[in-house]
């Protein structure tokens, strides 16, 4: 079982950034894949960013290929979410999720966090 928990959500300009932070619980969070999501009001669902249990492979959307970083830190139970120039677009809530699989589907995902906002205006 593992219980997720973000922060850093917030209200930002367009170009500026915000850092995300996922804390886990439990003693097997080095055994898992973290993946980010989000989902703008209406829409589904959508895949941002995932990395490998061990952090040596990562994976983005083309959406934020270049503008956002996916990383972890084992020993402290946290993956984060660095994200630089963001765009009116990006709004949306974002939530992390564990997998014991690499993947971009939210359904091979069996443990999510609650969610965290993030506005960007223009």
């Amino acid at each position: 079982q593992v219980q997720l928990a973000e922060s850093g959500g917030g209200l930002v300009q367009a170009g500026g950034s915000l850092r995300l932070s996922c804390a886990a619980s439990g003693r097997t969070f080095s055994s898992y894949a973290m993946g980010w999501f989000r989902q703008a009001p209406g829409k589904e669902r959508d895949f941002v960013a995932r990395i490998g249990s061990s952090g040596g492979s990562t994976d983005y959307a083309d959406s934020v290929k270049g503008r956002f970083t996916i990383s972890r830190d084992n020993a402290k139970n946290t993956v984060y979410l660095q994200m630089n120039s963001l765009k009116p677009e990006d709004t949306a809530v974002y939530y992390c999720a564990a997998s014991r699989f690499l993947s971009r589907g939210p359904v091979l995902y069996n443990y999510w966090g609650q969610g965290t906002q993030v506005t960007v205006s223009s």
